[in-house]
């Protein structure tokens, strides 16, 4: 008897070295979080319609990169681009089911649900890009954002594209009067439309990603954009015709489902304020070069007439269309418009 139980304490004795290695080695071991599952990985998807290689495609990755990073793989942002996963109409509607978590839609496509919204696309509201960012920050634009919660949506920053110009295939477009008849491209906006009214065009509410085949079945024969989205789809190789106007802003509000948001935890939702907010301020510098660069290589390949409006020209144009500031007032007050960074500062 006596041997036997020291037997079992000698077994014993040898056994603890190994345990006490194994434990260390199970504590001090590395969590390898690329071989999470996937019901411990955090995966969003990000769908958005432009090309990889404007302002938005290029934010878009850079803040997929950044999550991952600084999650250590845990999230992961999975983006969709050019409309692969959801076309330019469906991916809001996407978005309220649930069946993907972030969008960047412009700003002109919430007025829908939103129309206040439209603000952001009366012409020569803003004057500069910094205009834009201040009263995007401003109480009336806290406001703004506000309403989109009703709908169960949640802004969380604002992209810019720039500002857009016009081309067209039939006539230079060097005074507004240049515009009667014309068949013009533009988002889904009530003031986009009456803008193009106001100086008697047909404005057509297209999908992004089939303006170029409806200029080229010649279903429409001119539109407004940015000259990233104007080169990255290629628009001025179907036109004859430019004209440099800055007469709107074109930007994206970072959507996320409202839901899905208020369900991260307090860490996952600071990682994605704090990003987004690094990311929104490289990206506004990234479109102001690159449009400044896109103008530059459209001017050196010589393959479309160019006109740029003088700021008197501006002026005159912005008068003609003061009453597309009236039906605005009209249908959804003054109190957006008379908070807007030209009217806020005037004696």
């Amino acid at each position: 008897m006596r041997d036997s139980i020291k037997v079992i304490l000698f077994c014993f004795l040898l056994v603890i070295p190994f345990l006490t290695l194994a434990c260390s080695q199970i504590k001090d071991y590395p969590t390898d979080l690329e071989q999470l599952s996937e019901d411990e990985r955090l995966v969003i998807r990000f769908s958005h319609v432009v090309g990889e290689d404007t302002p938005k495609g290029m934010a878009a990755r850079k803040f997929a990169e950044l999550i991952k990073e600084r999650s250590n793989g845990r999230i992961e942002i999975q983006v969709f681009s050019n409309g692969t996963l959801y076309k330019d109409v469906e991916e809001l509607d996407a978005l309220l089911r649930g069946d993907i978590q972030l969008i960047a839609p412009a700003i002109s496509k919430l007025t829908d649900l939103v129309p206040e919204l439209s603000v952001y696309d009366l012409p020569y509201a803003f004057n500069s890009l910094e205009e834009v960012h201040e009263f995007t920050e401003s109480e009336a634009g806290n406001r703004l954002k506000d309403l989109l919660k009703m709908h169960n949506l949640i802004a969380l920053g604002l992209w810019d594209s720039g500002f857009k110009q016009i081309s067209n295939d039939i006539r230079p477009i060097e005074h507004y009067q240049d515009l009667k008849g014309i068949r013009m491209r533009i988002m889904q906006s009530d003031i986009l439309a009456q803008q193009y009214y106001i100086v008697d065009a047909f404005p057509r509410k297209i999908d992004f990603n089939t303006v170029f085949q409806s200029l080229k079945k010649g279903d429409i024969e001119g539109q407004e954009n940015t000259l990233t989205n104007i080169t990255s789809k290629n628009f001025y190789s179907l036109q004859k015709y430019l004209t440099i106007s800055n007469h709107g802003y074109l930007g994206y509000f970072l959507l996320f489902n409202l839901d899905f948001w208020e369900s991260l935890s307090d860490e996952d939702q600071e990682l994605f304020t704090e990003t987004l907010h690094e990311v929104q301020e490289w990206q506004w510098q990234l479109a102001e070069d690159l449009n400044d660069k896109r103008l530059q290589e459209i001017e050196e390949c010589q393959c479309i007439q160019i006109y740029y409006l003088s700021e008197e020209e501006k002026k005159e144009w912005e008068e003609h269309f003061t009453p597309v500031y009236h039906y605005y007032t009209q249908h959804y007050g003054d109190y957006y418009i008379q908070n807007l960074p030209k009217y806020k500062y005037v004696k």
